[in-house]
């Protein structure tokens, strides 16, 4: 399955593939867990600000005054799909602090495999904002486009979304549901299987995020 590259994006950096590795291992400990998955959405959030529009600042160091670049003033809203996306919020807040974060909850039905929402609240002025959609696992695509449908509805224009692991299977529900939002991610793995769970996977991220197995 081939995706549009200028809206798909796979991080395949070789420090991503690393801690990827270390976060699908079942004897990952909790608490390492939560930090690879904080370290890598800071890798990816790098990747999915790189368009990012610069302007000029004049700068006074220590031995002389110049001219340098900045972030041109742009709004940024990190929307994390609740609870597993709450796990990726710190990294992208590392990056751009004064982020504001909305959040979005919903739960899989365990017949259906669709989502039901329990939960929206979005910053002010979501129209002026580049809205960061984060969360770990991209199955069915369910959520994710119930996420950017709200997102939408709202008035947002600027929707991207960040997530660890993907299917193909998801990627292309996303991709087919809205033709402007861009989709980055650190794995895309190879189906889904019976029960909607991604193989090979890494289990279910918010499980592992907080140790409620």
């Amino acid at each position: 399955m081939e995706f549009d590259e200028n809206r798909f994006k796979v991080i395949d950096h070789p420090l991503v593939q690393h801690k990827l590795s270390i976060l699908r291992d079942k004897n990952t400990v909790t608490k390492d867990f939560r930090q690879l998955v904080t370290e890598l959405a800071m890798l990816e959030g790098y990747e999915a600000m790189r368009d990012f529009p610069l302007e000029d600042c004049v700068v006074e160091t220590p031995l002389e005054t110049a001219t340098f670049k900045r972030v041109a003033g742009k709004k940024v809203a990190i929307i994390p799909i609740l609870r597993a996306g709450l796990g990726m919020v710190d990294g992208i807040l590392a990056l751009v602090p004064s982020a504001r974060v909305g959040h979005v909850g919903m739960y899989r039905d365990p017949e259906t495999h669709e989502p039901v929402q329990y939960y929206c609240k979005f910053p002010p002025s979501i129209e002026d904002r580049t809205c960061l959609i984060v969360d770990p696992m991209l199955a069915t695509g369910g959520s994710l486009i119930a996420a950017i449908k709200y997102l939408r509805d709202a008035g947002a224009k600027d929707v991207r979304a960040l997530t660890i692991v993907s299917s193909p299977e998801g990627v292309k529900a996303v991709l087919d549901y809205d033709p402007n939002v861009r989709l980055y991610t650190c794995a895309l793995d190879r189906e889904l299987n019976d029960a909607a769970y991604i193989l090979p996977g890494l289990g279910d991220a918010g499980d592992r995020i907080y140790g409620t197995l």
